[in-house]
């Protein structure tokens, strides 16, 4: 596993898709810098962040724009849950009830853990 810290906009590892333990640290001053730089991209499989504030949890579900979203977790997917990306990641999904009849749907699947709650 790697971990790229200082991470800057423009650097590679922001434009690109790596199926790779890889992860970049992005220092950012106020939430929407974040959400920007996020979506700054062409991909859409899956993002991920880590908050305390229940609020904040609810506005970067909707504000990402990726097919996963993973909430307080490294894992962005479930069985029972639709599986695929947004944008050039991919269209459509597997897995998960009644898929087939939104294939064409921007859809996102949210997962959120709470600590000491399993």
């Amino acid at each position: 596993p790697t971990i790229i810290t200082g991470a800057r906009e423009g650097m590679l590892i922001s434009r690109e898709e790596t199926f790779a333990p890889v992860m970049a640290l992005f220092e950012f001053g106020e939430e929407e810098e974040a959400v920007r730089w996020a979506n700054d991209t062409s991909m859409g499989l899956a993002s991920y962040f880590f908050t305390k504030n229940v609020d904040r949890t609810w506005r970067l579900l909707e504000n990402l724009e990726a097919g996963m979203i993973g909430m307080n977790t490294g894992n962005a997917s479930a069985a029972e849950s639709p599986f695929g990306g947004i944008k050039e990641s991919g269209y459509g999904k597997e897995s998960g009830k009644d898929v087939a009849i939104q294939e064409y749907m921007v859809t996102k699947t949210g997962t959120l853990t709470l600590s000491g709650h399993y």
